[in-house]
């Protein structure tokens, strides 16, 4: 707890447990009302970090997941109660090496081992989006059991994105729809909003990311939640994933509280002077 004076008032912040030096600085800045409920992350850079080492790519995979580990906890401690991260996506599927695809494949296998005790100290469930049944069945089976063995905690969700495509998600969404119509009275009845396709998504039992962080510095959301992320916040940080650690996730939250999020509406201001002219 740190206590400061303003004005001859005593403020009194309580800082998480857990976070370092730095994080506290930044986490004494935010408002705790204001936090994100869901963020989703886009990691990028693993391939750029490891070139800059003259290391081969799998280094930088490796040197990722000790990023999500940070994060992950950061996350948590601060009382996000949803964070998406995009772990593999249908195109690295089908335009990565084969064998940069199989060690990815048992990098995920390995992660999923060793940070069950990690998400549980944390109190975190493990959730999965994406086309899972096109992965291997190892990894179906080591994704299951790790689901399986943090589905009782009650804290934040982590869903790991893989082998998802934001375009294959509408197109099994508009799928699920008509079938479910099939099996309702047919469809010939079937009336489609968006209540109905939001019912029918891979992240049906998520709200909608407040703020969708990007590393590496690309300006673009590469196929990611875009249904979903219609009124997110945009953060782009040239850090390279391997690299991002709790205090870039601080950082991101930081800018995030300085917007004004409208949902295509107008603030008070430009409402008051719309009303006045």
């Amino acid at each position: 707890m740190l206590v400061s004076e303003t004005e001859g008032i005593t403020l009194q912040a309580t800082v998480p447990a857990g976070l370092d030096r730095k994080e506290a600085e930044i986490y004494l800045r935010l408002d705790p009302a204001r936090l994100p409920k869901h963020i989703a992350i886009i990691m990028d850079g693993n391939g750029r970090w490891a070139r800059k080492r003259h290391l081969p790519r799998v280094a930088g995979h490796r040197a990722g997941v000790t990023s999500v580990r940070y994060v992950v906890e950061c996350a948590s401690r601060i009382g996000i109660p949803s964070l998406t991260l995009y772990a593999f996506s249908e195109e690295n599927w089908k335009r990565r090496p084969k064998t940069e695809v199989e060690f990815l494949m048992k990098l995920l296998a390995r992660y999923l081992k060793q940070e069950v005790p990690t998400l549980h100290k944390n109190n975190v469930r493990l959730q999965y989006i994406g086309r899972l049944h096109e992965l291997p069945a190892f990894v179906q089976e080591k994704m299951e059991w790790a689901r399986q063995e943090t589905s009782r905690n009650t804290g934040m969700i982590l869903t790991l994105a893989l082998n998802y495509s934001a375009r294959s998600e509408l197109v099994d969404a508009f799928h699920s729809v008509i079938r479910a119509a099939a099996n309702n009275g047919g469809i010939e009845h079937l009336q489609i909003d968006e209540e109905t396709i939001s019912r029918h998504l891979y992240t049906r039992h998520l709200a909608d990311p407040d703020l969708v962080i990007r590393t590496s510095g690309e300006m673009r959301l590469s196929n990611f939640l875009l249904w979903q992320l219609a009124y997110a916040e945009i953060y782009v940080t040239p850090t390279l994933w391997p690299e991002f650690r709790g205090v870039h996730l601080l950082e991101g939250i930081a800018e995030y509280q300085t917007r004004e999020r409208r949902y295509g509406g107008l603030n008070e201001a430009q409402s008051a002077r719309g009303l006045r002219s």
